[in-house]
């Protein structure tokens, strides 16, 4: 493992982290770990609840990676059972329970990802199910030994549904045991999660106490904003981007956000000297987050391809050099074409953009989901996507 002094290395941990439970205590694992030798057991969680990973799971990923970097050991949790109760963290209703078959195919999507990230030579992936559907009815409820009803209660989730009548079931109860135990079985020296995982965090604390073992160290991350600069990034929420999505979309999603956003999405997604980017125009700033970002996802070349297409596009006013190309018969209406191309992903999608007068065709803004294309041209989604119609000559 790496020799970096033990400060050096606090200041990488430190980076963007909110808060650290307790700075004394990864001190001190660190110190030991350096003299031993011995790697220190870096732990995340992460429920397969969708297939894609975006950039607000990438505030994790990057900093399991400078662990690694550092030479810990980091273990990628796929929480394949505790998906099925579904994390209550955040949530104003009960989850909608997924089937076994849905988890394991977002699962399957997960390694791909997350190479972009980590070094899978040195990752450890493990299925929390391995543990969990070896226990006994008994053992399961044993683990209902290490909280009681009124801690739960403190939860400021519960809370909100308490006070509004909403129902909260037993087994959104029992998440947080399972997460905790979690740790339990893997040893955990330290465990990352979002600020709003700290229930779930501290409760692994506590029962790797009553199971005899050192406590992890707790390290949180912020949540990142999404696209509307107001909520976290989700896909729930429409404001995501994910990894996987095209440069093109990366690029355009990215020059839309705020210049506010813009610095918080340097200091936690790139590596780059923040005190520099202040001094930048906040246009080229952007330009050169979203240049960075798609660089690390795909490749510099295709991330310097995507500027010149965005700047071209955007700036000179052209149109895309791939833009799709759709053939109708002059009968089809808009809702339609817009579904039956790909350019919006359902029906109360496209009537949205609708009513938003996000939709352009030949310049004219469309409100209506009946209207019929009666001519040639280009319909404009949004900044970013386009669809050449072609329709027969009367």
């Amino acid at each position: 493992m790496q020799n970096l002094d033990i400060n050096k290395q606090l200041e990488i941990i430190k980076r963007g982290a909110v808060e650290i439970i307790s700075e004394d205590e990864l001190k001190r694992k660190l110190e030991e770990s350096l003299r031993t030798q011995k790697p220190l057991i870096v732990k995340a969680g992460f429920d397969p609840t969708a297939a894609d990973i975006h950039l607000g799971h990438t505030v994790l990923l990057r900093k399991l990676r400078q662990f690694q970097d550092l030479g810990h050991r980091v273990i990628f949790l796929i929480g394949d059972f505790t998906a099925r109760i579904g994390d209550p963290t955040g949530r104003s209703e009960k989850r909608k329970q997924l089937s076994r078959e849905e988890i394991l195919e977002n699962a399957a999507t997960y390694r791909k990802q997350i190479s972009k990230l980590l070094d899978l030579k040195k990752l450890k992936i493990v299925f929390n199910s391995r543990w969990f559907e070896k226990m006994s009815v008994v053992d399961m409820l044993s683990l209902t030994s290490h909280t009681t009803v009124s801690q739960m209660l403190v939860r400021a989730d519960f809370k909100k549904r308490l006070a509004r009548n909403e129902d909260i079931s037993l087994l959104e109860f029992m998440y947080p045991l399972l997460q905790g135990y979690d740790s339990v079985v893997l040893r955990a020296d330290i465990e990352l999660g979002g600020t709003d995982q700290i229930f779930n965090l501290l409760a692994a604390r506590d029962m790797q106490k009553d199971f005899g073992q050192p406590q992890q160290v707790i390290i949180t991350m912020p949540l990142l904003e999404g696209t509307d600069g107001v909520q976290k990034m989700s896909k729930s929420f429409g404001n995501y981007i994910g990894v996987n999505e095209s440069p093109s979309e990366i690029f355009g999603k990215l020059m839309s956000i705020s210049d506010e956003l813009m610095l918080k999405y340097y200091e936690l997604l790139t590596d780059e000297d923040l005190a520099a980017v202040k001094n930048m125009h906040p246009k080229e700033a952007k330009l050169k987050l979203a240049e960075t970002i798609i660089g690390q996802y795909h490749s510099e070349k295709t991330a310097h391809q995507a500027r010149l297409e965005f700047e071209r596009v955007f700036s000179q006013k052209e149109l895309p050099k791939d833009i799709l190309e759709y053939n109708t018969d002059g009968r089809t209406t808009i809702l339609t074409i817009l579904l039956n191309s790909g350019l919006v992903k359902s029906g109360n999608e496209a009537r949205r953009l609708l009513r938003q007068k996000a939709v352009l065709f030949n310049d004219t803004r469309i409100e209506k989901d009946s209207f019929i294309p009666q001519q040639s041209g280009v319909l404009k989604v949004g900044t970013r996507r386009f669809l050449k119609i072609t329709c027969p000559k009367i």
